[in-house]
């Protein structure tokens, strides 16, 4: 059964790491659907965030691969654990009318996304949270508004006490 993991990947900062996470990927054949990296409270450490898809074995194979990588610290399978995920969007939609500038205001709302640009035809809305919650806005946004979507991937954090550290 072919699942989506979130693994969040602590790296030393370093020329050339990235590079070889990402080769390590493609030379595998593993598909990364979303990647982000960012430095940690630690300045000698960075913390990648992807999402790959596969069986368990392939999870599990996916893991020990990085860990062959010498600058990966540690890796944690954050879908196996209570985690929080959020990703960013931007969303630029035509609204060049009085009522679909209400419509799309009140469904900004409901989403309890953002309007972080106002120009006399579009508005761009910055949207917060889980992979669901940004399909669903751009769902019900509908096709015929989107001008265009930008999107930052996803990252994520275990709930509680638990840590990803060395």
């Amino acid at each position: 059964m072919t699942r989506r993991a979130i693994l969040s990947v602590l790296v030393e900062n370093e020329v050339g790491v990235l590079s070889r996470i990402v080769g390590l990927f493609s030379q595998r054949g593993y598909n990364i659907e979303s990647l982000t990296v960012a430095p940690t409270d630690d300045a000698t450490l960075s913390r990648l965030t992807m999402i790959s898809e596969g069986n368990d074995a392939t999870i599990e194979q996916i893991i020990k691969q990085l860990y062959k990588i010498v600058e990966v610290v540690k890796v944690q399978d954050l879908s196996e654990i209570d985690s929080i995920e959020r990703g960013i969007m931007l969303i630029k939609v035509r609204a060049s009318t009085h009522d679909l500038r209400a419509e799309i205001k009140r469904t900004v709302d409901i989403f309890r996304a953002q309007i972080v640009d106002v120009t006399p035809e579009t508005y761009t809305v910055q949207v917060v949270g889980p992979e669901e919650k940004l399909a669903a806005f751009i769902q019900a946004m509908g096709d015929a508004r989107i001008l265009e979507v930008a999107r930052s991937g996803a990252t994520g954090i275990a709930r509680g006490t638990r840590v990803l550290s060395l």
